[in-house]
C-alpha cells in the first residue's frame, strides 16, 4: 500500500482527507465506518455478498473490498499521484459502489470507474467526460436533476434511476483481468438481488456491461433466450425474470474515444436513454 499524502481539502465541502480517503471520515456520500468488514478474497467478497441484507450494507462493504491486490495497488498508487490538474485535492481511491435510487426502475451497467473520474470522486460517472456525457443525457431524458456531475456533494439526484460498474475499483489501462471480473462479480449480483426487483429497463453501456448485465440477470435464475443476445447499439433483448419481464437495451460506452470520433452522438444516447425511460415509465 502506498504512503498517504498530507490531507487536502474537498474541492465543495472544504473537509480534510488522506488520499486515499480512509473509510468513516465524512467523505460525501460514504457509506462504510472504521469498522466495516474489507474482503481480501473471492471468497469473502462472496460471504460479504450474500450477507448483505441492505442496499446500504452492500454499498458499505463494496466500498471497502481489497479483494484484488493489482486494483489496490493501482487505485491507491493514482490516488497518491495524482492527475496534474487535481493536485491539489484528495482522491477517495477506493472501491466506487452503485449511485442512485435505492428501488430504480431503470439499471445502467458500466464497466469500472475511471482512474481519475470516480477513483477521484467516489461517485461512479462522476467527474470525467464520459460521466459528462452520460449525465447530460440522463437529464435530457428526464432521470436526472441536473446535467452536471462534479463531485459526490454536487445535489445531483436521479429520478428511478441507478448507475453500476461491473468491476468497482479503476483498472490499469481501463482492462480489468478475466479474474478482476469474475471476483467483483458477486457484488452485482447482490446489488441485482436487492435493487432489482423494481427494474424494468436495464441500460448496458458496452459490450462488457452487456455480457455483465447477462450474467447478473442468469444468475438470478433469469431467462435468457438462445443463442445469447448479442451487444449493438440499440440492440433489445426482453428477460424474463420471476412474474416479469426486463429489457436490456445496449448503448455504446460514452467513452471519449466514442463520443469524440462520432461513433455515439448525443442523439443515439438521446434515443436509448428515451427508450429506456418509456420502457420504466418514467418518460416525460
Amino acid at each position: 500500500m502506498h504512503s498517504r499524502a498530507v490531507s487536502l481539502a474537498h474541492p465543495r465541502t472544504g473537509a480534510l482527507f488522506d488520499s486515499p480517503v480512509p473509510p468513516g471520515t465524512g467523505w460525501p456520500g460514504d457509506p462504510a465506518t472504521s469498522e466495516t468488514p474489507a474482503a481480501s478474497t473471492p471468497a469473502q467478497v462472496i460471504a460479504l455478498a450474500d450477507a448483505a441484507r441492505t442496499l446500504a450494507g452492500l454499498d458499505a462493504v463494496v466500498s471497502v473490498c481489497r479483494a484484488c491486490p493489482r486494483l489496490v495497488e493501482w487505485r491507491e498508487h493514482v490516488a497518491v499521484t495524482k492527475r496534474r490538474a487535481y493536485a491539489d485535492e484528495p482522491y477517495w481511491g477506493r472501491p466506487v459502489p452503485g449511485w442512485g435510487a435505492e428501488r430504480p426502475r431503470v439499471l445502467l451497467v458500466g464497466l469500472a470507474p475511471a482512474a481519475h473520474g470516480g477513483n477521484r470522486t467516489g461517485r461512479i460517472f462522476t467527474g470525467d467526460r464520459s460521466g459528462d456525457v452520460l449525465f447530460a443525457a440522463l437529464h435530457r431524458a428526464g432521470l436526472a436533476n441536473s446535467p452536471i456531475s462534479v463531485d459526490a456533494a454536487d445535489g445531483l439526484a436521479l429520478n428511478g434511476t441507478r448507475v453500476v460498474a461491473a468491476v468497482r475499483c479503476a483498472p490499469p489501462g481501463n482492462a480489468p483481468t478475466p479474474t478482476e471480473r469474475a471476483t467483483c462479480a458477486p457484488w452485482l449480483d447482490a446489488e441485482w438481488r436487492l435493487a432489482g426487483i423494481d427494474v424494468r429497463a436495464i441500460v448496458a453501456l458496452g459490450n462488457f456491461g452487456w455480457r455483465a448485465a447477462l450474467q447478473m440477470v442468469r444468475a438470478s435464475g433469469a431467462q435468457i433466450s438462445r443463442p445469447t443476445p448479442q451487444f449493438g447499439h440499440g440492440a433489445q433483448a426482453r428477460l424474463r425474470t420471476g412474474e416479469r419481464d426486463v429489457v436490456l437495451l445496449g448503448c455504446y460506452h460514452p467513452s471519449q474515444q466514442n463520443t469524440f470520433t462520432g461513433k455515439l452522438t448525443p442523439a443515439m444516447l438521446d434515443d436509448v436513454l428515451g427508450r429506456a425511460a418509456t420502457i420504466a415509465g418514467l418518460s416525460r
